[in-house]
Protein backbone atom coordinates (compact mmCIF):
# COMPACT_ATOMS: atom_id res chain seq x y z
CA UNK A 1 0.00 0.00 0.00
CA UNK A 2 1.57 3.42 -1.08
CA UNK A 3 0.56 6.27 1.06
CA UNK A 4 1.14 10.13 -0.08
CA UNK A 5 0.51 12.43 2.37
CA UNK A 6 -0.19 16.16 0.70
CA UNK A 7 -0.82 19.52 2.34
CA UNK A 8 -4.45 19.97 1.25
CA UNK A 9 -7.88 19.20 -0.49
CA UNK A 10 -6.77 20.72 -4.00
CA UNK A 11 -3.15 18.79 -3.72
CA UNK A 12 -5.18 15.63 -2.98
CA UNK A 13 -7.42 16.00 -5.81
CA UNK A 14 -4.41 16.58 -8.47
CA UNK A 15 -2.52 13.45 -7.55
CA UNK A 16 -5.58 11.76 -7.53
CA UNK A 17 -6.31 13.08 -11.01
CA UNK A 18 -3.03 12.19 -12.29
CA UNK A 19 -3.49 8.36 -11.39
CA UNK A 20 -6.32 8.50 -13.68
CA UNK A 21 -5.40 10.55 -16.23
CA UNK A 22 -2.81 8.19 -17.05
CA UNK A 23 -5.21 5.17 -16.65
CA UNK A 24 -7.14 7.06 -19.36
CA UNK A 25 -4.49 8.20 -21.33
CA UNK A 26 -2.85 3.89 -21.53
CA UNK A 27 -6.10 2.76 -22.22
CA UNK A 28 -9.06 4.47 -23.30
CA UNK A 29 -11.81 2.34 -22.93
CA UNK A 30 -10.58 1.91 -19.13
CA UNK A 31 -13.48 0.83 -16.69
CA UNK A 32 -13.67 3.54 -13.68
CA UNK A 33 -15.20 2.74 -10.46
CA UNK A 34 -15.89 5.64 -9.44
CA UNK A 35 -17.37 7.29 -5.81
CA UNK A 36 -19.84 10.18 -4.27
CA UNK A 37 -19.50 12.29 -1.77
CA UNK A 38 -16.94 15.31 -0.82
CA UNK A 39 -14.28 13.58 -1.32
CA UNK A 40 -13.83 13.05 -5.05
CA UNK A 41 -15.64 16.32 -6.63
CA UNK A 42 -12.19 18.20 -6.79
CA UNK A 43 -11.09 15.12 -9.06
CA UNK A 44 -14.03 15.26 -11.10
CA UNK A 45 -13.95 19.07 -11.62
CA UNK A 46 -10.34 18.47 -12.67
CA UNK A 47 -11.54 15.47 -14.85
CA UNK A 48 -14.52 17.95 -16.49
CA UNK A 49 -12.05 20.90 -17.12
CA UNK A 50 -8.92 18.58 -18.79
CA UNK A 51 -11.69 16.96 -20.99
CA UNK A 52 -12.90 20.21 -22.16
CA UNK A 53 -9.40 21.96 -22.03
CA UNK A 54 -7.21 19.63 -23.48
CA UNK A 55 -9.63 17.20 -25.08
CA UNK A 56 -8.94 14.36 -23.49
CA UNK A 57 -12.03 11.95 -24.34
CA UNK A 58 -13.80 9.54 -22.01
CA UNK A 59 -16.16 8.77 -25.36
CA UNK A 60 -15.06 4.50 -24.56
CA UNK A 61 -14.56 4.52 -20.92
CA UNK A 62 -16.81 2.44 -19.10
CA UNK A 63 -17.93 3.39 -15.27
CA UNK A 64 -19.03 1.78 -12.39
CA UNK A 65 -19.89 3.25 -9.07
CA UNK A 66 -20.37 2.23 -5.56
CA UNK A 67 -23.18 2.22 -4.46
CA UNK A 68 -26.93 4.15 -4.12
CA UNK A 69 -29.63 5.26 -1.55
CA UNK A 70 -32.60 2.89 -1.67
CA UNK A 71 -35.80 4.81 -2.09
CA UNK A 72 -33.97 7.85 -4.26
CA UNK A 73 -34.84 7.99 -7.76
CA UNK A 74 -32.43 8.83 -10.51
CA UNK A 75 -33.47 12.56 -10.39
CA UNK A 76 -33.96 12.80 -6.78
CA UNK A 77 -31.33 15.59 -6.03
CA UNK A 78 -29.78 13.51 -3.22
CA UNK A 79 -29.47 10.51 -5.31
CA UNK A 80 -26.32 9.35 -6.45
CA UNK A 81 -26.96 8.98 -9.71
CA UNK A 82 -27.67 13.08 -9.89
CA UNK A 83 -24.40 13.36 -7.85
CA UNK A 84 -22.77 11.74 -10.63
CA UNK A 85 -24.53 13.37 -13.60
CA UNK A 86 -24.28 17.27 -11.93
CA UNK A 87 -20.74 16.55 -11.08
CA UNK A 88 -18.91 14.31 -14.00
CA UNK A 89 -21.30 12.90 -16.72
CA UNK A 90 -22.99 16.13 -18.13
CA UNK A 91 -19.25 17.58 -18.13
CA UNK A 92 -17.22 15.08 -20.16
CA UNK A 93 -17.95 13.25 -23.12
CA UNK A 94 -18.82 9.05 -21.61
CA UNK A 95 -21.52 7.75 -23.14
CA UNK A 96 -24.66 7.34 -20.73
CA UNK A 97 -25.15 3.95 -21.47
CA UNK A 98 -21.62 3.02 -20.07
CA UNK A 99 -22.17 4.52 -16.89
CA UNK A 100 -23.88 2.23 -14.30
CA UNK A 101 -25.15 2.85 -10.76
CA UNK A 102 -27.44 0.36 -8.74
CA UNK A 103 -30.76 0.77 -9.17
CA UNK A 104 -32.15 2.05 -5.55
CA UNK A 105 -36.18 2.12 -6.64
CA UNK A 106 -35.83 -1.51 -7.77
CA UNK A 107 -38.47 -3.54 -6.86
CA UNK A 108 -36.60 -6.36 -5.83
CA UNK A 109 -33.57 -4.86 -4.19
CA UNK A 110 -32.27 -8.87 -4.07
CA UNK A 111 -32.96 -9.24 -7.95
CA UNK A 112 -30.96 -5.61 -8.48
CA UNK A 113 -28.05 -7.20 -6.16
CA UNK A 114 -28.02 -9.73 -8.16
CA UNK A 115 -28.00 -7.80 -11.26
CA UNK A 116 -24.95 -5.40 -10.47
CA UNK A 117 -22.98 -8.33 -9.48
CA UNK A 118 -23.55 -10.23 -12.80
CA UNK A 119 -22.29 -6.52 -14.56
CA UNK A 120 -19.38 -5.94 -11.95
CA UNK A 121 -17.96 -9.74 -13.20
CA UNK A 122 -17.69 -8.48 -16.61
CA UNK A 123 -16.58 -5.03 -15.57
CA UNK A 124 -13.70 -4.75 -13.74
CA UNK A 125 -12.22 -1.94 -12.73
CA UNK A 126 -8.94 -0.73 -14.31
CA UNK A 127 -8.90 1.93 -11.39
CA UNK A 128 -11.34 2.29 -8.15
CA UNK A 129 -11.95 5.58 -6.39
CA UNK A 130 -12.58 5.05 -2.94
CA UNK A 131 -13.45 7.40 0.07
CA UNK A 132 -13.29 6.24 3.67
CA UNK A 133 -15.73 6.76 6.51
CA UNK A 134 -15.19 8.19 10.16
CA UNK A 135 -15.95 4.18 11.19
CA UNK A 136 -13.90 3.09 8.91
CA UNK A 137 -16.36 2.33 5.92
CA UNK A 138 -15.62 1.57 2.00
CA UNK A 139 -18.52 2.15 -0.25
CA UNK A 140 -21.52 1.75 2.49
CA UNK A 141 -19.75 -1.53 3.68
CA UNK A 142 -20.17 -0.88 7.50
CA UNK A 143 -18.14 -2.18 9.93
CA UNK A 144 -18.15 -6.27 10.96
CA UNK A 145 -19.65 -6.78 7.04
CA UNK A 146 -17.93 -9.90 5.80
CA UNK A 147 -14.80 -9.40 3.62
CA UNK A 148 -16.01 -11.73 1.49
CA UNK A 149 -19.41 -9.94 0.68
CA UNK A 150 -20.57 -8.95 -2.56
CA UNK A 151 -23.40 -6.01 -3.71
CA UNK A 152 -25.93 -6.20 -0.74
CA UNK A 153 -28.82 -3.78 0.53
CA UNK A 154 -27.54 -2.44 4.13
CA UNK A 155 -29.17 -0.67 7.07
CA UNK A 156 -26.64 2.13 7.25
CA UNK A 157 -25.36 2.91 10.89
CA UNK A 158 -25.94 5.83 12.50
CA UNK A 159 -22.78 7.02 12.53
CA UNK A 160 -23.00 7.35 8.29
CA UNK A 161 -26.52 8.77 8.78
CA UNK A 162 -24.87 11.51 10.75
CA UNK A 163 -21.80 12.38 8.51
CA UNK A 164 -24.27 12.01 5.59
CA UNK A 165 -26.45 14.40 6.83
CA UNK A 166 -24.76 17.66 6.05
CA UNK A 167 -25.89 17.26 2.45
CA UNK A 168 -29.59 17.29 3.59
CA UNK A 169 -31.72 19.44 4.56
CA UNK A 170 -32.16 17.58 8.08
CA UNK A 171 -30.91 14.23 9.40
CA UNK A 172 -34.71 12.89 9.37
CA UNK A 173 -34.37 13.11 5.07
CA UNK A 174 -31.21 10.85 4.80
CA UNK A 175 -32.19 7.46 3.81
CA UNK A 176 -31.40 4.42 6.31
CA UNK A 177 -30.61 1.99 3.39
CA UNK A 178 -28.56 1.18 0.61
CA UNK A 179 -27.37 -0.61 -2.17
CA UNK A 180 -23.33 -0.99 -1.90
CA UNK A 181 -20.76 -2.99 -3.51
CA UNK A 182 -19.54 -5.32 -0.91
CA UNK A 183 -15.96 -5.91 -0.07
CA UNK A 184 -14.70 -8.76 -2.55
CA UNK A 185 -16.27 -6.34 -5.19
CA UNK A 186 -14.04 -3.61 -4.34
CA UNK A 187 -10.69 -5.53 -4.13
CA UNK A 188 -11.64 -7.41 -7.25
CA UNK A 189 -10.17 -3.94 -9.42
CA UNK A 190 -7.10 -3.91 -10.45
CA UNK A 191 -6.02 -0.33 -8.79
CA UNK A 192 -7.32 1.55 -5.69
CA UNK A 193 -7.03 4.82 -4.88
CA UNK A 194 -8.66 6.19 -1.69
CA UNK A 195 -8.84 10.12 -1.01
CA UNK A 196 -8.89 10.99 2.73
CA UNK A 197 -9.32 14.56 4.12
CA UNK A 198 -9.58 16.02 7.03
CA UNK A 199 -9.30 15.64 11.05
CA UNK A 200 -12.36 13.41 11.06
CA UNK A 201 -11.14 10.89 9.32
CA UNK A 202 -7.86 10.47 11.36
CA UNK A 203 -8.88 7.74 13.33
CA UNK A 204 -10.25 5.52 10.54
CA UNK A 205 -7.19 6.17 8.43
CA UNK A 206 -4.83 5.40 11.15
CA UNK A 207 -7.20 1.50 12.11
CA UNK A 208 -6.74 1.11 8.46
CA UNK A 209 -2.95 1.66 7.55
CA UNK A 210 -1.91 0.48 11.06
CA UNK A 211 -4.35 -1.53 13.20
CA UNK A 212 -5.04 -5.36 12.52
CA UNK A 213 -7.03 -6.09 9.11
CA UNK A 214 -10.40 -7.52 10.25
CA UNK A 215 -14.32 -6.67 9.72
CA UNK A 216 -13.94 -4.35 12.61
CA UNK A 217 -12.45 -1.61 10.33
CA UNK A 218 -13.41 -2.41 6.48
CA UNK A 219 -11.33 -0.65 4.69
CA UNK A 220 -8.22 -2.78 6.31
CA UNK A 221 -9.18 -5.06 3.91
CA UNK A 222 -6.91 -2.92 1.42
CA UNK A 223 -3.52 -4.05 2.99
CA UNK A 224 -4.14 -7.39 1.28
CA UNK A 225 -4.60 -5.54 -2.15
CA UNK A 226 -1.33 -5.33 -4.96
CA UNK A 227 -2.05 -2.11 -5.66
CA UNK A 228 -3.34 1.15 -3.32
CA UNK A 229 -2.40 4.31 -2.80
CA UNK A 230 -4.03 5.94 -0.25
CA UNK A 231 -4.11 10.33 -0.95
CA UNK A 232 -4.47 12.32 2.75
CA UNK A 233 -3.96 15.71 3.45
CA UNK A 234 -2.11 16.52 7.10
CA UNK A 235 -5.25 16.98 8.67
CA UNK A 236 -6.13 13.20 8.25
CA UNK A 237 -2.42 11.85 8.27
CA UNK A 238 -2.20 13.74 12.01
CA UNK A 239 -2.72 10.09 14.04
CA UNK A 240 -0.33 8.11 11.87
CA UNK A 241 2.46 7.33 13.59
CA UNK A 242 5.10 7.29 10.31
Amino acid sequence: MKLKIVSDYDSMSRAAFDIVHKVVEDKPDAVLGLATGTSPLGLYKLMVDDCKNNGTSYKDVKTVNLDEYVGLSADDRQSYAYFMQHNLFDGIDVNPDNTNLPNGMAGDLEAECERYNALLNKLRPDVQILGLGSNGHIAFNEPNTPFDSTTHVVQLADSTVKDNARLFDSVDEVPRQALTMGTSNIMNAKKIVMLVSGANKADALKAMLEGKCNESCPASILQKHKDVTVICDTEAAQKLSQ
